[in-house]
């Protein structure tokens, strides 16, 4: 490589794009185009990025399979940046296994924490931490080290864990303050402020308060019996009873849940699980089937009784019963979640990420673009979706995996 190229490729891995391009912006060579295409994804400019790092692959020759290899993997990059969710894995794959037959283990490494950040995204936890669990990242340099971290982090908090978060988070702030990358650390302080922002709330007999994460793994090593809207199961400390096919049954839990210890009239339970603005005796009927189902599901934790107005919760070992609440409670709450991350998401993506039909997640996103909480830019295939992150609340509970016991 001439001098320009080595000053830009530095340059980038100091965090200094504009720097790069004053090097290498009037240079059409396949190692200048590379440069180009990671310094416009650098700053925000994925489209160009994306087309600048392609050119550079088709430049190089057929020979030179470690730099064809280098640009497939910052395609893939870009490609998680910029949240296009469906790259091909095989390509990548092909790509990490040349750079480790070449030797180029912290590029090969970066390969494979792509990987494992699309995992997480599309809330595949258990796969990403096994993956994780392959790599030894402590002969890497700091910024990949920070990525490592940060990716346990993740991991963490979405498995409530926010004591193993925090370590992991104190140790990617090292690792970033040791590359020295500006937009490293601000991921990292950005991931830290997650723990310190309300992560749910409690409703608890009538009265309702936000809860930090670090509170809710708390609430779930208590002797409560907790109706998790959440995830849609109830848990009393390891046992849980998932009614997230059945719908109509957890909201039934939930009425009970949130006037324990009192009692629910019949006419609330029918508006509530049915819908219906009056009680008729079709209603009541089918009232009595569904309480007769709840019972069966909850016969481990606790008992439902019918009363003189209606229906009564006792937990049977439990010292109270409490609601875990959504901190939003939104009708398309998942979707803004993964908004939430203020990178802009294609409609297929977030179906991947939701496990959701891109027609459910189509509609979702229409309806709430026509309420202003969504935008969109581009057109057809290029359409993205993005919007500001909610004020004040983590999603962490809102985002596609499994909480502890689940």
């Amino acid at each position: 490589m001439d001098s320009m190229i080595t000053a830009a490729a530095r340059a980038l891995a100091a965090g200094d794009p504009l720097g790069a391009l004053r090097r290498v912006a009037l240079r059409e060579d396949a190692p200048a185009l590379a440069l180009r295409g990671i310094a416009m994804a650098q700053l925000g400019d994925f489209v160009r990025a994306k087309a600048l790092v392609r050119s550079a692959a088709r430049a190089f020759g057929p020979k030179e399979a470690l730099a064809r290899a280098r640009c497939a993997v910052a395609e893939a990059e870009i490609a998680l940046a910029s949240r296009d969710l469906h790259w091909p894995q095989k390509a990548l794959d092909t790509a990490r296994v040349t750079l480790e037959r070449h030797g180029d283990t912290a590029n090969a490494a970066l390969a494979r924490y792509l990987e494992i950040r699309r995992l997480l995204l599309i809330g595949r936890v258990d796969a990403a931490e096994q993956l994780l669990a392959e790599l030894n990242f402590a002969s890497m340099p700091p910024a990949l080290r920070a990525a490592h971290e940060l990716i346990i982090a993740g991991i963490a908090m979405r498995r409530v864990n926010p004591k193993a978060a925090r370590a992991a988070l104190a140790r990617a702030e090292r690792a970033a303050r040791d590359a020295r990358i500006p937009a490293l650390s601000a991921e990292v302080e950005n991931a830290s402020q997650v723990l310190n922002a309300p992560a749910a709330r409690l409703i608890a007999r009538g009265a309702t308060r936000p809860l930090l994460l670090d509170e809710v793994a708390t609430l779930f090593d208590s002797k409560a019996l907790v109706v998790d809207a959440c995830r849609h199961v109830i848990r009393h400390r390891s046992s849980t009873v998932s009614l997230a096919t059945r719908p109509v049954l957890f909201t039934l839990a939930r009425a009970l849940a949130e006037a324990w210890p009192e009692d629910v009239p019949r006419g609330t339970l029918v508006t509530r699980a049915f819908r219906a603005k009056v009680a008729d005796e079709s209603h009541r009927a089918r009232l009595r089937v569904e309480m007769g189902r709840l019972r069966a599901q909850l016969r481990s934790f606790a008992d439902v009784s019918a009363t003189v107005r209606g229906f009564s919760l006792a937990p049977r070992t439990a010292r109270e019963v409490v609601v875990l609440a959504r901190p939003v409670e939104e009708e398309y709450a998942s979707v803004l979640a993964l908004l939430s991350d203020g990178e802009s998401w294609s409609s297929s993506a977030l179906a991947l990420g939701l496990g959701a039909s891109q027609r459910t997640v189509q509609r979702a996103l229409d309806s709430l673009a026509e309420s202003g909480k969504v935008q969109s830019i581009g057109r057809g295939r290029a359409r993205r979706w993005l919007t500001p992150p909610l004020p004040g609340f983590a999603t962490t509970l809102l985002l596609p995996a499994p909480l502890p016991n689940d």
